[in-house]
């Protein structure tokens, strides 16, 4: 049986409170604050019966005041990279802000890592939402965005929607950094990553895909710091 509960976890400067929702099977325990829709911590019960934390975040509030790397938020509205942050929709081209290099990535001053999301409990979870105004960060229209945390058993379910009163790009994804190993390890360079694919897009040396599509099987990345050999 999964249990869902909440409480007040800190004051977000002038936005107001940030709540801790707690999602917890006899299995897993996620927490997931009310701030940029943000799991903060995933805890996996293991063979020796201890739970173990397995995502990167934060003791407290003011660790997320400061964070550059966007630990366990919501990002977008599209997440990754846009050439030169600019794309052409039905005729029109909108320019967005540029934050990485000469391209746009995930986001720059963003609503939604930087508001607090308003939190429902729904079956076996929590679920977040938050509108984002026409021309948040570029983008065209108003948007209405939920994600959902549930737990069944062992399992985790993040699942995003979004509805748009104009034609626009929407690509939601979590940015949670991953340790298996658990928080207290000092590193993951023994970690591999393991993709069955037809196919991957090759990248230049700014991360935009070069157009080339490159057949292969299987995919076997070696972690390297923050860096995968493929």
């Amino acid at each position: 049986m999964t249990q869902v509960s909440h409480h007040p976890w800190g004051e977000w400067p002038g936005q107001g409170t940030v709540d801790l929702w707690v999602v917890q099977s006899p299995q897993v325990k996620v927490e997931v604050l009310t701030l940029g829709a943000i799991i903060r911590s995933v805890s996996y019960r293991g063979k020796d019966g201890e739970m173990e934390d397995v995502v990167l975040g934060y003791d407290n509030l003011e660790g997320y005041v400061s964070d550059k790397r966007y630990l366990g938020a919501v990002v977008g509205r599209v997440a990754n990279r846009i050439a030169k942050g600019r794309f052409v929709l039905e005729g029109k081209e909108y320019q967005l802000d540029v934050n990485n290099g000469p391209n746009a990535l995930h986001v720059h001053v963003c609503l939604l890592l930087q508001a607090i999301w308003r939190a429902t409990a729904v079956e076996g979870g929590v679920q977040l939402s938050l509108t984002s105004p026409d021309g948040d960060q570029g983008y065209p229209g108003e948007v209405q965005v939920s994600v959902s945390y549930t737990l069944q058993g062992e399992e985790l379910t993040v699942e995003y929607q979004a509805q748009a009163n104009k034609t626009t790009p929407i690509n939601l994804t979590n940015h949670s950094y991953f340790n298996l190993a658990g928080q207290g390890v000092a590193d993951i360079y023994d970690h591999q990553v393991s993709i069955t694919a037809q196919s991957y897009l090759p990248v230049d040396d700014t991360s935009i895909p070069t157009g080339k599509d490159l057949l292969q099987s299987s995919l076997t990345a070696k972690v390297d710091g923050m860096k995968w050999f493929i």
